[in-house]
């Protein structure tokens, strides 16, 4: 049977209409009872969720991206009561001055009506964007892929029953079909959606990018480094390059390349010590190679390509480059960064604040790992995806990025002359 996308697309915006009178008391209530509900059907989603697995080996990246089992479907249920809790951010007045004919002039946060999101082998993005959406009242179209159909199934299911339940058109969630088609159509979709965010592979970004019709902002792709400058400390180091590497090596702000100024290499063994227990895959070039053989595991210890940078690995893997100087560092990030994250490690204040101001990425960390990327590290509750990009909104776009705003003008007859 063949699905008529403007229909449902209609749908979801009549759906988006109804959310703007909603009291934030209502609102709250459904995402309260939706967390209870996925806490409550945890077996079925994870019985959904082994379907999508059993297509993938373990050692596919996106399989622990895909995974779901009680103690991550508890944190997706705590993460839809976390958005519950924080403030709406619609209708709140951004700026307010009255002008000398007596017109006075407000500038108010208000929904983008419907958000389109794709994304890939992330069911928890699926309970993510409806909480954030519904919390800013925006209706939500949501196309995920073939990887995890069953997952996202499952749980825009539940959703959808407790929309119903409460009395809210359950439109505002919908979730379409796996196919290319699908996606084709939300791209196409100008006058039923108003934006568009694609999460995951660099890949996915860029065939959004190039065949969207409707306003994108970029966000997922991290190939992010760390600068071990000249003037680093070795005994920070080690476990800031470990937790930006390990914590979890599947998502976008995991470390993808180490460098390491020249005058430093000594220190290298030191600074990748950590890794060596976590099996970590090092792709070096020639005086980092050098530096670290007899000191890594061999079975662990390649030579670096041209691919081994501006690569995002999302696996047990990442390169390491031995640098010159800060500027060559510099240059190096400039080439290869996806505009994400990247942090230097080191005491030299100059340096630092060099590193600073000359990065051109979302999050520039000093002395801190860039796993700290996330709207819920950064206070923001939660986040719907990094934006990579410098329109609207930039690093995690967290609910007030989910609101545009419109100037409200109101007089008492008023002519302009």
């Amino acid at each position: 049977m063949t699905m008529d996308y403007e229909v449902l697309f209609n749908q979801v915006k009549k759906a988006s209409k109804s959310l703007v009178g909603l009291t934030d008391e209502r609102i709250d209530a459904v995402l309260e009872r939706t967390a209870d509900r996925l806490e409550a059907a945890c077996a079925d989603i994870m019985a959904a969720n082994r379907r999508d697995l059993e297509k993938l080996s373990p050692d596919d990246p996106r399989y622990d991206r895909l995974l779901l089992d009680e103690a991550r479907i508890s944190a997706i249920a705590e993460d839809t009561r976390n958005v519950a809790a924080l403030d709406a951010p619609s209708g709140k007045v951004l700026a307010r001055r009255s002008l000398r004919n007596g017109l006075v002039l407000e500038k108010i946060t208000v929904p983008f009506g419907v958000i389109g999101v794709i994304y890939e082998a992330r069911p928890n993005v699926t309970c993510d964007v409806f909480a954030l959406c519904l919390k800013s009242r925006n209706a939500c179209v949501l196309k995920g892929g073939s990887d995890a159909e069953h997952s996202n199934s499952a749980i825009i299911k539940i959703i959808r029953e407790v929309l119903q339940e409460q009395g809210i058109n359950p439109s505002a969630a919908t979730l379409l079909p796996s196919s290319r088609e699908a996606a084709s159509e939300l791209l196409r979709a100008v006058e039923q959606v108003d934006l568009i965010i694609p999460r995951g592979s660099a890949r996915l970004i860029r065939y959004v990018r190039e065949n969207a019709k409707v306003p994108v902002i970029e966000t997922g792709a991290g190939i992010c480094h760390i600068y071990f400058d000249e003037f680093g400390d070795e005994k920070i180091a080690p476990r800031i390059i470990d937790n930006a590497k390990t914590r979890r090596v599947s998502v976008c702000n995991a470390l993808d390349c180490l460098l390491v100024h020249a005058k430093r290499i000594g220190d290298l063994p030191i600074l990748c010590g950590l890794l060596a227990d976590k099996n970590v895959t090092i792709h070096a070039d020639d005086r980092a190679y050098a530096a670290l053989e007899g000191h890594y595991p061999v079975r662990l210890l390649k030579h670096s390509t041209r691919e081994s940078y501006g690569t995002e690995f999302l696996s047990y893997q990442m390169a390491v480059r031995t640098v010159d100087s800060l500027d060559e560092a510099l240059e190096h990030i400039d080439r290869y960064s996806s505009k994400h994250s990247e942090a230097i490690i080191s005491d030299n204040r100059e340096n630092a604040e060099r590193f600073v101001q000359e990065v051109d990425a979302a999050c520039v960390y000093v002395n801190a790992p860039t796993s700290f990327t996330d709207g819920a590290q950064f206070g923001l509750g939660a986040e719907i995806g990094i934006s990579t990009q410098k329109l609207h909104a930039r690093g995690p776009m967290a609910l007030a990025e989910l609101n545009t705003y419109k100037w409200v003008i109101r007089g008492h007859g008023q002519i302009r002359e």
